[in-house]
This record gives structure tokens, sequence and C-alpha cells, in this order.
């Protein structure tokens, strides 16, 4: 596929382009990341994005997932891996974001296995297409939250974080009663945070659940009643 081998070739000598040795590991760093980093922050690797997305269009759903799964597979530099987050939530293919696409979304969470990666997958990939196709994903979301992989189970708790008055509080209450108990950080930050957005919508909701579920951890209420005046 040209078009893809285009892509990928612009993205990745783009990124080499913008690249700061002397920033690189300072972000690895704080990433605590086992890839390295090319030093490219956020603004500038955004507008290269867009311009590079904009100048190499693909023409069909399979030529977008295998862009997307090459720049996440073949990646040497984290910075690639944005790459391959932006270009699967990239308006231009929004047509194709449904069910079908879970099961790169799925790899993409585990194999990420780390935050950066997949709080954008899940609240921006998993949550709308959650949302367009509630009967078979509120299922898969369900087994998820019992899932071994924590990474799939936070996606669970949180996928749903934006979703304001469309929010499913049944599949809420059982993903995080489901992790209620792992002291995992991850998971617990993640609950915390799924409640304290979702109490912008419903506070007195998200109240009633944390008098309901007094094993949630400490960390997870105070996050969850931050800004509840508790």
């Amino acid at each position: 596929m040209d078009e893809v081998k285009s892509l990928v070739s612009a993205v990745r000598n783009g990124l080499a382009g913008l690249a700061d040795p002397e920033k690189a590991p300072s972000m690895r760093a704080y990433m605590k990341s086992e890839m390295p980093f090319l030093g490219v922050a956020s603004p500038p690797r955004t507008a290269l994005l867009k311009r590079v997305y904009a100048e190499h269009p693909l023409p069909d759903r399979v030529s977008f997932s295998t862009a997307v799964l090459t720049l996440w597979r073949e990646a040497e530099f984290r910075e690639e891996r944005y790459a391959a987050i932006a270009l699967s939530g990239h308006r231009a293919y929004a047509r194709w974001q449904d069910g079908d696409l879970l099961g790169l979304y799925e790899e993409m969470i585990v194999t990420g296995a780390w935050w950066d990666y997949v709080d954008e997958v899940a609240i921006r990939r998993v949550g709308p297409i959650l949302r367009a196709e509630p009967d078979t994903v509120t299922t898969l979301m369900l087994t998820w939250a019992y899932d071994e992989d924590r990474w799939r189970r936070r996606t669970s708790v949180i996928c749903q974080i934006g979703a304001k008055g469309g929010t499913d509080t049944d599949l809420l209450t059982r993903s995080v009663e489901a992790n209620i108990d792992d002291k995992d950080f991850f998971l617990r930050k993640g609950i915390g945070w799924a409640l304290r957005e979702y109490a912008k919508t419903e506070p007195d909701w998200v109240r009633a659940f944390v008098t309901a579920h007094p094993a949630l951890s400490t960390l997870s209420r105070k996050e969850a009643l931050k800004h509840l005046g508790e």
C-alpha cells in the first residue's frame, strides 16, 4: 500500500527533523519509558501531524488500520506511538470509528500498558464507540472490568469520562465494584478520576455512591470528592 508507506515515512522523517536530543532523556525519565523519546514536544508534534495527515489521505478502512498499526508496532520512539494514536482519531476517518476497531484499540491498550497511551485510547476512542454501540461494547467493558490485565480494567473504569449525562451508571458502578479492592495505583486513581468527572454532572449521585461504598480506597475517595467540598 503506497499510501501507507508514504504516510508512515512522512511521520518518521518529520519527527526525526524535530528531534531534540537534549530534551529526550528528561521526557523519557518523566514517563518512565523503556522506549526512547526523540525529544519532540507536543505542540510541534501536533502541528507536524496535522500537516502530514492532510497531505497523505488514506483511501479506505484497511489502509487506515494498517497505517495506525504500522506506526504503533514498528515504533522505535515514543512519539511514533503518539502519532499512531493521533491518526486513529483523525476526523477524516471518523466514519470508521465503530466496533470493528475495538480489536485495534485493545492491542494498543494492552501493548502500550502505560497511562499516556491507555487514557487517550480509553476515553477518546473506546468511549465514543461505547456510546454509539452500547449493546455490544457494554458487555465487552464488563468483561474487561474483571480481566487479569490492569489496563483493560482501567479502560473499563475510565472509558465514560466526558460522557456527562450519557454516562451508563450501571456500567460505571459495576466496573468500579469489580476493582474496588485492588491496591494498584492506576486502578485506584482511575476510579477516583471517573467518579470526580461524573460528579461535575451528577454530584449527588457520586456522593451517594461514595457513601454506599466504604471499601473505596482513600485515594479513590479523595479524588471522587475533590470538587464537592468534602
